[in-house]
This record gives structure tokens, C-alpha cells and sequence, in this order.
């Protein structure tokens, strides 16, 4: 017999109460109208009980929405994807293992792990420097996008439209705006 979509709610609730239980979070089980009796009887169930649930046709669960909760719980939840999409994007552009780390907090672990996901060549070497030109026309975006004297991490939208705008890989841009933020203006650099 297929399981209905009600026996499915009943069970993953059950099976939520009966982790409080294990938890003692007692105001929890409160929550949801768990009483001392009901709390009994989920102490003498047992997980094989719970395949019983699909057999019974009642419900015997309230189930209400707490509209707050739920519209603050969906815009994190698409602030999460965002993030994950932009990440996706940066290692898709070859950002390289420091930058992840330092925009997202991604691992070499996690790094490795999403570029063996893409199927993308692991990276070796430093990236070669770029003629002058291509680095002028680097600095010269790179500054209308620090403000002032300020050379903080730029986010992670910055540098995927200065790889844009500039035709340089990421690894490249990394490793100069970083050298550029520690030590300053490069000689041959326009100061504004």
C-alpha cells in the first residue's frame, strides 16, 4: 500500500517528536500539544510502529502557519541559493581557493569538491602577469571600484564584472588587487 501524503506528514511529525523526546526539549513537544499522556505513548512507540501510521486513515495533527517565521525562513533560504549560485559562478570562472575562502569561508575541501562537481581541470601554478596594458586597464577599474584610499575585499559580483570588463582571468585578478591593496600604487600607475 503507497503511503498518502497525510501518513508521510504524520510520520515525519512523529518522528520529530519522538527526537525532542530523546533531546528532553520538552517545550518543544509542548509546542505542538504533546501532553504528559501523549508523551507516554510516544515513549512506548518504536520506529516499526510508525509504518503503521499509512495504515490508519485519521489525522490527527493541527497543522498551522506561522506567516512571520515562514517569509523570514524564504528569504534566507533564496539568500542561501544566491550565495551558491554566485560561488558556483566564481569557480566556474576559475576563482582560485584563497578568494572562495576569503569571500564565501569555502574550504579547500569544499573548493576541490564543487570543481571535481563541475568537472573543471584543478589549477597549477600562479597566474601568469599581464602585459602593462591589460594591468593598467585592471588598476583603472579595480580603483573606481575601492572607494578612496580603502582597498578592502571587493564582493564577489565585483570581481565577476571586473573579469567581465577586463578580459582577465580571476586567478590574475586576485593576485594583483590583493598585492595592490597590501602594498599600494605600482609604480606606472595612475594615482586617480
Amino acid at each position: 500500500m503507497a503511503a498518502s501524503k497525510e501518513a508521510d506528514l504524520i510520520t515525519a511529525v512523529l518522528l520529530y517528536a519522538i527526537r525532542c523526546l530523546g533531546e528532553a526539549d520538552q517545550s518543544a513537544l509542548r509546542a505542538m500539544g504533546f501532553g504528559p499522556r501523549e508523551i507516554d505513548a510516544l515513549q512506548r512507540l518504536n520506529i516499526a510502529d510508525l509504518y503503521h501510521v499509512e495504515a490508519i486513515r485519521a489525522h490527527c495533527l493541527r497543522v498551522d502557519l506561522n506567516r512571520e517565521v515562514f517569509w523570514h525562513m524564504v528569504e534566507h533560504i533564496k539568500q542561501l541559493r544566491a550565495s551558491e549560485e554566485l560561488q558556483q559562478a566564481l569557480i566556474k570562472s576559475d576563482a582560485p581557493q584563497e578568494m572562495m575562502q576569503a569571500l564565501f569561508g569555502v574550504n579547500a575541501k569544499e573548493y576541490t569538491r564543487w570543481r571535481r562537481l563541475m568537472t573543471l581541470e584543478p589549477a597549477v601554478g600562479r597566474p601568469a602577469e599581464p602585459d602593462e596594458d591589460t594591468e593598467h586597464a585592471l588598476w583603472k577599474a579595480w580603483k573606481a571600484r575601492v572607494k578612496g584610499e580603502d582597498a578592502e575585499l571587493l564582493t564577489a559580483e565585483d570581481y565577476l564584472a571586473l573579469k567581465a570588463e577586463t578580459d582577465v582571468e580571476l586567478r590574475t585578478i586576485w593576485l594583483l588587487t590583493r598585492r595592490w591593496a597590501q602594498y599600494g600604487n605600482p609604480e606606472g600607475m595612475p594615482r586617480g
